[in-house]
């Protein structure tokens, strides 16, 4: 059988494989009638570009386009994966230490979602919502968050090229960032005086430390409490990374009682509930969330137990809607689909995947062109300290 047919062949037959793959993994099989009728059509699709397309194509190329496209069409973080990036994950191959400070999604090109604090990217005026174009020359289109994430990191001192477009398309802007060893700290606070409000900005819901991030919380948060902090403002704008066993642990801080999460998959199989413990010693003083359209993930996850709990208000814009967990299928051939299996829920029972958080209080983040000073005045965070003037008259 020659390479071309060989992967016609494994074109036709991976849909089928991903489907029966699927269906064992989740419990639940296909329909088959609808599965079969749309494979018919991919094998029409097949036949047609390559016997009748103007000039001959690459079949891996359409191979791999198609599979890419099936798993793209499931969420933003689900992806297929090579041969070669399926022996990262089955070896559990470290990312860079050096690390230019962009957490990122894929939408249509790679998107970025957060950027860290006092990062090289944070640096260079980069912001959430910002499309990244290309990374190194190698164009993002067609390109996994997965993939460009692993793009993205390297070794400390290296630098990566980057395409950015904001707002305007028809002016890509050149950005080189020298990749760092960022600053390990999970939390920083403040206290302001002249209002008794204290301000605590979760940095990451990556555990860095023993005691993770929600000892790193407690402590901070008790702090403030000393210094005569009478409320307090939880900043996770832009907090894309970290750990959802984390995120649940730092919600429990302010949740003394109740539901702090829900996750399951495909038709509540496998379904978990985590409550606060027991007797917890959660903290009593007043507080308000602000969130952003790069919170997501375990940032979400936080926001939604603290809004669901009655305990806190969301202030800010809709977040990114990505609380959910991905492992690897493997496939023939030594190809995966990096594939999400178990998404998280609010209180109500909403689904938190694609949909994101509404904030109770709405208050855009600015735009601001290339080159522009940020605003002199956080508008979210003044209308924060409003809302806890108005919780704590009441």
């Amino acid at each position: 059988m020659s390479p071309k047919s060989r992967w016609i062949l494994l074109g036709l037959s991976t849909p089928l494989v991903i489907v029966a793959a699927v269906g064992g993994l989740l419990g639940a099989p296909a329909p088959p009638q609808k599965g079969f009728e749309h494979l018919r059509v991919f094998e029409d699709v097949v036949s047609l570009v390559t016997g009748a397309y103007v000039e001959d194509v690459d079949p891996e190329k359409i191979m791999d386009g198609a599979m890419r496209g099936l798993a793209e069409s499931l969420d933003a973080s689900s992806a297929f994966l090579p041969p070669a990036e399926v022996a990262l994950v089955e070896n559990k191959t470290p990312l860079g230490d050096g690390d230019p400070g962009l957490v990122i999604t894929r939408q249509f090109w790679i998107r970025v979602l957060g950027v860290k604090d006092g990062s090289p990217a944070a640096r260079a005026g980069l912001r959430s919502g910002d499309f990244v174009r290309a990374i190194d020359g190698t164009p993002t289109r067609d390109m996994s968050a997965f993939t460009a994430t692993r793009l993205l990191r390297g070794a400390i001192g290296s630098s990566v090229k980057l395409v950015i477009i904001r707002n305007n398309a028809a002016e890509p802007r050149d950005v080189v960032l020298t990749r760092e060893k960022l600053d390990p700290a999970i939390v920083t606070s403040e206290l302001d005086a002249t209002n008794g409000v204290g301000y605590l900005r979760i940095r990451t819901f990556a555990a860095a430390r023993a005691g993770g991030v929600a000892e790193a919380v407690r402590q901070h948060a008790e702090k403030l409490q000393q210094q005569g902090a009478k409320g307090l403002i939880l900043d996770i704008r832009n907090v894309a990374d970290g750990s959802y066993d984390e995120a649940i642990t730092a919600a429990e801080v302010f949740v003394a009682s109740g539901t702090i999460a829900t996750r399951a998959g495909r038709d509540n199989a496998d379904k978990e509930v985590f409550s606060a413990p027991a007797g917890n010693k959660a903290l009593t003083i007043p507080v308000v969330v602000l969130q952003s359209f790069g919170t997501s993930g375990p940032a979400e996850v936080f926001a939604a137990a603290l809004s669901g709990n009655k305990r806190a208000e969301l202030i800010g814009e809709r977040t990114a809607g990505l609380a959910a967990e991905q492992h690897l299928v493997k496939l023939p051939e030594n190809f995966g689909l990096w594939m999400t299996y178990r998404r998280y829920f609010t209180n109500a029972g909403a689904t938190i995947l694609e949909k994101g958080l509404a904030p109770e209080v709405a208050v855009d983040e600015p735009s601001v062109e290339f080159g522009e000073a940020a605003p002199a005045t956080d508008d979210m965070r003044a209308k924060a300290v409003e809302r806890l003037k108005v919780a704590k008259a009441a």
